[in-house]
């Protein structure tokens, strides 16, 4: 089964969402079958590259909310963080765009190693005081190669801004076509989708769901026809 996951390294409720949701999949009798796949979403695409500015002024820009207002935000979202596990500063941070992000996690899933950088970009974002957006490339090299990236492929990508560009942008049209106008968005095996950080238990009942309506194979063809099998092919005889 797959698990696809459309996110983005700015949203704080998908990081608190990653940590709900593989918390119900480390329970999961199915584990080892379960693919899990992560999608590009960004929530301020036309944000410039260069283009950092604090969250709280950020949010009170974005949403007209006084500072009071989104600082006490900023503290719930740190004690929902905290009740998974996870580190979460409520002060200090910045935003700004993440579509070179989005492009090294495309580089990352060819090499295997998607899962492992978009939880270190969580980490470095959402709980260290170095910026992911204001120190340029160089800082994004250092997580990636955490990740296990090559640093010299790395910089290749980021050089070039057409690399993984349009996959980043596919991702984005796939989840306007799903209905998905906010993230996190979970959809399993293309049949069920999951809005929002819901509790574990939300993704354990649909995990559960998903597992057991997936439809086995429906012949549309009867009869025998020429096939190759583990014994070799068969090779038509003509006397």
């Amino acid at each position: 089964m797959r698990v696809e996951i459309w996110s983005d390294i700015a949203c704080p409720w998908c990081y608190v969402g990653k940590a709900r949701f593989e918390k119900a999949l480390a329970a999961f009798p199915h584990r080892d079958e379960v693919e899990v796949v992560h999608r590009s979403f960004e929530l301020d695409p036309g944000r410039a590259k260069g283009e950092v500015q604090p969250v709280i002024t950020m949010l009170t820009r974005k949403y007209g909310m006084s500072e009071a207002q989104a600082q006490a935000g900023e503290d719930n979202l740190g004690a929902q963080a905290a009740a998974e596990g996870l580190d979460y500063r409520t002060r200090d941070r910045d935003h700004g765009n993440t579509f070179d992000m989005h492009r090294l996690l495309h580089l990352a899933k060819e090499h295997g190693r998607q899962d492992e950088l978009i939880q270190i970009l969580y980490r470095a974002n959402f709980a260290e005081e170095r910026s992911v957006f204001a120190e340029g490339d160089d800082r994004l090299v250092e997580l990636a190669v955490e990740a296990g990236l090559d640093a010299a492929t790395v910089r290749k990508v980021l050089a070039d801004p057409l690399a993984y560009a349009e996959a980043v942008r596919a991702d984005e049209r796939e989840a306007a076509q799903l209905g998905a106008n906010g993230v996190p968005f979970f959809v399993l095996d293309r049949t069920y989708g999951v809005s929002g950080a819901q509790p574990a238990e939300v993704f354990t009942q649909a995990l559960a769901q998903a597992w057991g309506e997936r439809s086995p194979l429906k012949p549309v063809a009867q009869g025998d026809a020429e096939a190759c099998g583990p014994d070799g092919c068969a090779v038509p005889r003509h006397d």
